[in-house]
């Protein structure tokens, strides 16, 4: 009997501990295929978003990092991890995407291997992002958001009950303390990005 209330208490001991893991427990890949902890970022602003080269939100490397040159001295960080999952417009490696961001958008921000977001695959940081953050819906008074959620729905007519990643530049910001405060859809206005970034900061 107690041999069985101990392994009880164990697994019950697991659990209690997997849940209460944070975003500074897990670890990625970095461009070279290095392991890298989240937790060497404890005390930054993060914003970690899921890009792509080939898509029509590309453009936005450019305010991403006019952000990151703005702020990155008051604690900023952007964490950029490319993504093959939606029309495969993250082709090539990720040496390949690397040189690319740099030639064309002078990115100086941190940019990792290349992951899944969804499914089987995906990377324990989406899962546990999505864990935090849910789908919210995109802006249908903004045009963008009326043609994603129209192309999304054509596929997938209940695609906004779930938690997933609905397509690239999908955004997260996490505070210092490593909490996951808000959820950004590719549509979702820069500016209002930088509103709360700056709030963060402070």
């Amino acid at each position: 009997m107690k041999r069985k209330m101990t392994a009880c208490l164990l697994a019950i001991a697991s659990v209690l501990c997997t849940s209460a893991q944070g975003i500074y427990d897990i670890k990625v890949k970095d461009d070279s295929g290095k392991d890298v902890s989240l937790a060497d970022y404890k005390g930054k602003v993060l914003l970690i978003v899921n890009t792509a080269t080939r898509c029509g939100f590309t453009p936005q490397y450019t305010e991403l990092e006019a952000l990151y040159e703005k702020y990155h001295g008051e604690g900023l960080e952007i964490l950029d991890f490319p993504c093959n999952q939606f029309g495969a417009q993250a082709p090539g490696t990720i040496q390949e995407i690397h040189q690319f961001c740099t030639a064309n958008f002078n990115i100086k921000f941190p940019q990792f291997d290349k992951i899944e977001v969804n499914g089987a695959n995906e990377s324990p940081l989406y899962t546990y992002l999505k864990s935090q953050k849910n789908f919210a819906g995109f802006d249908l008074n903004d045009e963008r958001g009326k043609m994603m959620d129209g192309m999304l729905r054509r596929q997938d007519a209940d695609y906004d009950k779930s938690t997933d990643i609905k397509w690239n530049f999908t955004k997260f910001l996490v505070t210092r303390d490593g909490k996951v405060v808000k959820r950004y859809e590719p549509t979702d206005k820069i500016s209002d990005i930088e509103t709360d970034i700056n709030t963060e900061l402070k």
